[in-house]
């Protein structure tokens, strides 16, 4: 079955009691057993959901994976690719990074004997450079958070396959609609849910995805042990999410494309970052990996602080908050929102400004996302 099929279908088979098409919200803590040791597949809903596991099973599909894990959020999911690691091990990241990711490497894992090397993603040699003999994993971020850089997902995971490293890959910002990394070669999928795939901004979630099977049970293992997993609701929203998941990631191409395009002319504007600009250094890669560029859009504004307070002032349309992905149009700040965790220096080097701008096109009319950024920008 084709993508938008196994979206609406996977997992999410008819109840066989009532006939159900929507798979039931299953709100229960723990399941009545008929002896000690058998029951129906369920004992306790930390351990697994049926809701949820509805859930895991579409996520693998999309994914070209065999198996799916849910997660309460994406750090969950991202925590949980790091409970793989022992102390002493050693792990390369790309040096654009979302801040949380970067916050868990410096302040969680660290102290926990972890060490961290960041390559520069533009360089498509950096992260062989990086590597260690102690290195595990190497970490991808593809679309980059904020910057959207493209790295090579083939690339990369060719060069660790050959030394016993896995490879992960958030995917958060691609969606495995634009996207399926493990077909590139990488080990691991990572995604915050929260994002694209529920898509309504209703939820937090989070979600791994696999093909060994040895990878799959020491990670099923984690979830069960720690307890990071979404309630049945919020598996549910998701799962509700996901139905359109096709038809909503192209809109937000068409709009993304559409506001790139008129931004990187704008007398305002110092610089866009969008893969699917032709002009983009990441373009080619970009066609070649993905099927589609997304919805995700930086955007340098000519002038400092007080210019970009002004845009955002003067915006309607584009609610200025947190995350991103949801049918509505974001703008966010990431010099303090989003990467406010990173220590100044580090975020300048990055190219993470205090005139950078990250924007989440939504899937309004392209018009009048248009009319509220020429708004916004005139006030500067």
């Amino acid at each position: 079955m084709e993508f938008e099929t196994r979206a609406i279908h996977d997992g999410q088979s008819p109840d066989t009691q009532t006939g159900a098409v929507i798979v039931p919200v299953y709100q229960t803590s723990t399941y009545r057993q008929s002896a000690v040791g058998k029951h129906k597949g369920y004992e306790y809903s930390r351990t697994g959901n049926p809701t949820r596991h509805a859930l895991e099973v579409v996520l693998a599909s999309l994914e070209e994976g065999k198996y799916g894990l849910a997660f309460a959020s994406g750090v969950a999911a991202t925590t949980a690719v790091f409970s793989l690691l022992k102390s002493g091990d050693h792990v390369v990241a790309g040096d654009d990074i979302y801040g949380g990711t970067y916050r868990i490497f410096e302040k969680v894992f660290k102290k926990w004997g972890l060490s961290v090397s960041y390559a520069d993603v533009d360089d498509p040699d950096s992260f062989e450079k990086a590597i260690r003999e102690n290195t595990k994993l190497i970490w991808l971020e593809t679309p980059t958070n904020p910057l959207l850089k493209i790295i090579d997902i083939q690339h990369v995971s060719s060069i660790a396959r050959k030394r016993g490293i896995l490879v992960a890959v958030d995917n958060t910002f691609a969606s495995p609609y634009f996207q399926r990394p493990l077909l590139l070669g990488a080990d691991i999928v990572v995604h915050s849910t929260t994002k694209y795939i529920a898509g309504h901004s209703d939820i937090i979630g989070g979600a791994v995805v696999v093909n060994d099977a040895a990878l799959y049970e020491e990670l099923k293992y984690y979830q069960n042990a720690t307890g990071a997993v979404p309630g049945p609701w919020d598996c549910w929203l998701v799962l509700r999410g996901l139905k359109t998941l096709a038809i909503r990631m192209k809109a937000h191409e068409q709009n993304a494309v559409y506001l790139a395009e008129y931004l990187s002319g704008h007398p305002k504007v110092a610089r866009v970052d969008y893969p699917g600009l032709t002009s983009s250094a990441n373009y080619k890669i970009a066609k070649r990996q993905m099927t589609g560029f997304g919805g995700m859009i930086g955007v340098e504004i000519k002038g400092g602080r007080e210019q970009v307070d002004k845009l955002f002032a003067n915006l309607h349309l584009f609610a200025l908050a947190e995350s991103l992905g949801g049918v509505e149009s974001l703008i966010s700040y990431p010099y303090e929102m989003t990467h406010g965790s990173m220590p100044v220096e580090e975020r300048l080097k990055r190219g993470i400004t205090d005139n950078f701008v990250r924007i989440s096109v939504g899937i309004e009319n392209k018009l009048d996302l248009k009319k509220d950024i020429s708004a916004g920008l005139s006030a500067i």
